[in-house]
């Protein structure tokens, strides 16, 4: 079986569900809509999803003595070790190490796929938080072992990726994101997007994502005819039948998160005619998908101040075997796909006011097996932006196979950070103070952390 296709098929059932709630809130049928804040400038934040599991301990290697010994003992066996000499790392780096009591200078290099990643880093417009992944609170190697607040389904590729989402791991039928925007305000259908796959991130409980397709267009069954007319009076009539009341309030909701995609999609094309981008992107499904966001984006901040969250995605994570190939092949996509998009805010005049920000199901084990990794947990994820205090975040963890930072003696990482604490991080710079983070977007569980910022934004 094809564990990567099987994972992404559990996942989006689970997002499918997740949209319907999601549209049954916005529609006012899941409880009324939270108080909301005033905005007077324009922020997005853009979450990109690898689905099936980024092994993080080969996008970023740390090469100090003592963590690159222990890495290349457990990889080196099964052709996965990393070196700067098989030009597989880029040239080290170093960086002061910050979230950290003791600030240390820690060296390391980036996967040889990302040398654009790397050029960011180098402008400051890069942030790479280390060992972040699902938390109920602060957890030692002890409490793991004793079952205390672990949290639930561990290395499951649906579960993970929807308590990610939802940034809680007590589960949710919202996501953060769109929490985001239930306090903050949200002011119409192009404030919250998914596209490609669907994404939790960008539901909330009185704001209701959309999903477009990655290259933006519509592509309903029966919609393309010639000569325009028909097609016109066909599309006409789908939204009449659309905006009918229907007794089955599941339909209702479906029907309409369609109506509200098909207008998203008149705005979309009207916005390409107007003024196309003159930012090349490259070829990749991950880059038409971020294309698509730089024009949403500059079409919203066009109408003044609000606020915008996207989902953009990416498969082939799923590394259990192949991964040399593999991992180079899909974290160039996000690495050439992320500087296009870097390049066409600042094309728009949009660089300080858009953070991009990876997320992914869960990290791998240090140790391989026969050419590739197995799920693990905690794991390292990257913040790109020109609003962004580029740096190292947090420190590697110890790397000794079952020691301190390691649940299972395969080189699981146990988290120092929280996915809560991420978030609520983005949050603040998004807008929302410290009382609207503890108590409607990451309820009970924030004040469970001694840190709420974690520093990496401006």
């Amino acid at each position: 079986m094809d564990t990567v296709s099987t994972s992404r098929r559990g996942f989006l059932r689970g997002s499918a569900q997740a949209s319907l709630l999601g549209t049954l809130s916005g529609m006012g049928l899941l409880g009324a809509a939270p108080a909301q804040a005033a905005v007077t400038d324009y922020k997005a934040l853009v979450c990109l999803y690898m689905f099936g599991g980024n092994d993080g301990n080969n996008m970023i290697v740390p090469l100090d003595a003592a963590h690159y010994a222990k890495y290349s003992a457990a990889r080196s066996a099964a052709g996965l070790a990393l070196s700067t000499s098989a030009k597989t790392l880029l040239a080290p780096r170093t960086a002061t190490l910050q979230a950290v009591p003791d600030a240390l200078a820690q060296s390391f290099g980036f996967h040889y796929g990302m040398p654009e990643i790397d050029a960011l880093f180098g402008q400051g417009e890069v942030a790479a938080v280390l060992n972040v992944g699902s938390l109920r609170q602060p957890l030692t190697k002890a409490q793991y072992v004793a079952g205390t607040a672990n949290p639930s389904q561990l290395f499951s590729h649906p579960d993970q990726t929807l308590q990610n989402q939802a940034g809680t791991p007590a589960g949710a039928g919202t996501g953060w994101g769109g929490r985001l925007l239930d306090v903050l305000g949200s002011t119409g259908r192009l404030d919250a997007v998914s596209v490609g796959a669907g994404g939790l991130f960008v539901e909330g409980a009185s704001v209701h994502g959309n999903r477009l397709p990655e290259s933006g267009e519509l592509g309903l069954a029966g919609m393309n005819f010639w000569p325009q007319a028909q097609a016109d009076t066909r599309r006409d009539a789908l939204r009449q039948i659309l905006s009918s009341e229907n007794p089955n309030l599941m339909a209702n909701a479906a029907n309409k998160a369609l109506l509200q995609g098909m207008a998203l999609v008149d705005d979309l094309a009207k916005a390409n005619a107007a003024t196309p981008l003159n930012t090349v992107f490259p070829g990749f499904a991950l880059a038409t998908q971020l294309h698509t966001v730089a024009q949403l984006i500059r079409q919203r901040a066009a109408q003044g101040p609000g606020r915008q969250v996207f989902f953009v995605s990416i498969g082939g994570f799923d590394t259990h075997g192949g991964q040399v190939y593999q991992q180079w092949n899909v974290l160039r996509q996000v690495s050439q796909s992320v500087a296009a998009f870097q390049q066409a805010l600042g094309e728009i005049g949009h660089k300080q006011s858009v953070t991009t920000f990876t997320m992914s199901d869960f990290g791998r084990t240090l140790t391989a097996n026969s050419g590739g990794t197995d799920h693990g947990w905690g794991n390292h994820h990257l913040v790109i932006g020109a609003a962004v205090k580029g740096g190292v975040y947090g420190k590697f963890p110890d790397f000794t196979l079952g020691g301190p930072d390691d649940a299972t003696g395969r080189g699981v990482w146990i988290p120092q950070f929280s996915n809560q604490q991420v978030g609520a991080t983005l949050g603040r710079w998004f807008g929302a103070n410290p009382e609207m983070l503890a108590s409607k977007v990451f309820k009970d569980e924030l004040a469970k952390f001694a840190v709420s910022d974690l520093g990496f934004m401006g």
